[in-house]
C-alpha cells in the first residue's frame, strides 16, 4: 500500500494564500496572504481589494495608477485579523512591499513565504535586519494557475 505524503507546511500555506488571492476584485493584480499560528493552524486569510463592502464605480478599474492608492494590500488586511505575536508563518503570493513587510515585522511574524518576487521592495533588507526568514516558494499545488497578475488593463 502506497503511503500518502502530507503536503509540507510551506506549500500548504502558499496554497491558502493563492486561494485567497482569487477573491480579489482587482482585475490587474490579485494578491493573497495566509497566516498560521505556532501549531500551524490557519488563523487568517486575506487578499488585496477595496475597503470591505465598498462598491466602486464601473470605471474605477480602468486606470491602474489612479486606483492603486485606494487598494488595501493583502498583508495589511491580514494584519487586521491577527494579534501581535499570534502568527508564526505568513505566506504571500507576492513578496511584501516595504510597508507591508514593516507591518508584518511589527506583528512579530518570524517566517514569510512568497511566490512572486517584487524588485521594488526592501523586504529582503528588512528581513535580514530583524532576523526574519523570507523564503521564495514557487512550487505548490496552485502555482500552475499563474499569473495572478494581468497586463491587459492600463
Amino acid at each position: 500500500m502506497e503511503q500518502h505524503q502530507r503536503l509540507p507546511i510551506p506549500q500548504y500555506v502558499m496554497t491558502l494564500a493563492h486561494a485567497a488571492a482569487l477573491r480579489s476584485e482587482d482585475p490587474y493584480r490579485k494578491v493573497g496572504a495566509a497566516a498560521l499560528d505556532a501549531d500551524n493552524r490557519v488563523i487568517g486569510t486575506a487578499y488585496n481589494g477595496l475597503y470591505p463592502g465598498f462598491k466602486a464605480k464601473d470605471n474605477f478599474w480602468q486606470n491602474r495608477d489612479e486606483r492603486q492608492k485606494y487598494m488595501l494590500h493583502a498583508e495589511i488586511n491580514l494584519c487586521s485579523l491577527i494579534r501581535r505575536g499570534e502568527a508564526k508563518i505568513v505566506a504571500c503570493t507576492t513578496m511584501p512591499c516595504t510597508s507591508c513587510m514593516q507591518a508584518l515585522c511589527a506583528h512579530g511574524v518570524k517566517t514569510i513565504y512568497y511566490a512572486e518576487p517584487y524588485p521594488k521592495s526592501e523586504a529582503p533588507a528588512i528581513a535580514a535586519m530583524y532576523g526574519i526568514e523570507l523564503i521564495q516558494i514557487q512550487d505548490y499545488p496552485l502555482s500552475k494557475h499563474f499569473p495572478l497578475v494581468q497586463n491587459t488593463i492600463s
